[in-house]
């Protein structure tokens, strides 16, 4: 484990390429995130993550996958959940605690179960963004609230119930997306909200989150940094740590996303530099994930002791 990188990367198709093979083996990523175009039925999906396991000789190796349910739901060719979303289950937990509790954790359950089955064990959930009229699509349904209550209730019932099911979650987009006016994956979202509104609202729903990993979000928040987005800003992670205690691994968004304006490279380089202690690189393009390998850093001691922490919760 000591000699992996500081990064997740994607991989193009259903199964490895000798030459994604070689990658792997050279540069030893921290992780793979999976997405649909890697799926085709579950035989498939389990022979692709032992393949994985096998490269790394190491049976917890971080397998992450995309699965939020309703729009987001990467096993669409193994199950339809379009109806269960978040938006959904934050309206049942208004609505009825009680039956809230025993339909979510039964959805949790499932998935966990089925992310189980395939050899994947990081699901990057919950959505912990709030949502806001007139804001970008992007967030809407898989959002629970607009509340920062019930989005941080819900989110740790999330947390709680993934973690039992020895599934790892990601809080995202930290530390918060609801607000963007644009998608982050094609343009740069900027918010002019003041840092004490945000505090009572966006930034208050990932407090005090027991999970081990937070991907940042791609948005510029102007009243603190009217240059970066959160990814690339040393102000907004310092933040991150300081006022929303987030004390664990923080994980760029894709790097990849047209709302980083520089290069490849430079885009792997700024997001280590603001403070992420792990990049994301999603899109499978070999080129690119050369680039991001070559400039991440070996995993650092406080990685390997979150990754410890994490392999433990598997055990």
């Amino acid at each position: 484990m000591i000699n992996r990188r500081s990064f997740i990367t994607g991989i193009k198709n259903t199964k490895l390429t000798s030459n994604e093979i070689k990658f792997l083996t050279k540069y030893k990523p921290w992780g793979i995130i999976l997405f649909s175009r890697n799926f085709k039925n579950i035989k498939q999906i389990k022979s692709l993550t032992n393949q994985i396991r096998k490269i790394f000789e190491d049976k917890n190796y971080p397998i992450l996958i995309d699965q939020e349910g309703g729009r987001i739901n990467r096993l669409s060719k193994l199950i339809s959940i379009s109806s269960l979303t978040s938006e959904y289950f934050g309206k049942l937990f208004v609505k009825d605690k009680r039956q809230f509790k025993i339909i979510y954790k039964l959805f949790i359950d499932q998935t966990s179960h089925l992310l189980s089955q395939l050899g994947i064990n990081i699901n990057t959930v919950p959505v912990l963004d709030l949502k806001h009229k007139g804001s970008s699509n992007i967030i809407g349904d898989r959002s629970f609230s607009k509340d920062p209550n019930i989005v941080s209730k819900i989110g740790d019932f999330c947390i709680k119930n993934f973690k039992e099911n020895s599934i790892g979650t990601v809080i995202k987009h930290i530390p918060g997306h609801g607000l963007s006016k644009v998608d982050s994956h094609h343009f740069t979202p900027t918010v002019k909200k003041s840092l004490n509104y945000l505090k009572k609202n966006d930034f208050k729903s990932f407090k005090l989150k027991d999970t081990l990993f937070a991907m940042t979000a791609h948005v510029i928040f102007s009243k603190i940094d009217p240059i970066n987005t959160v990814t690339h800003s040393k102000k907004m992670i310092t933040l991150i740590r300081n006022q929303i205690k987030f004390k664990n691994l923080i994980i760029s968004d894709d790097l990849s996303m047209k709302s980083l304006k520089y290069s490849i490279e430079q885009n792997t380089r700024k997001a280590f530099l603001a403070g992420c202690n792990i990049v994301l690189h999603c899109n499978g393009d070999l080129k690119e994930m050369i680039i991001v390998a070559a400039n991440s850093p070996k995993i650092d001691s406080f990685i390997l002791k979150k990754t410890s922490e994490f392999y433990k919760n598997l055990s």
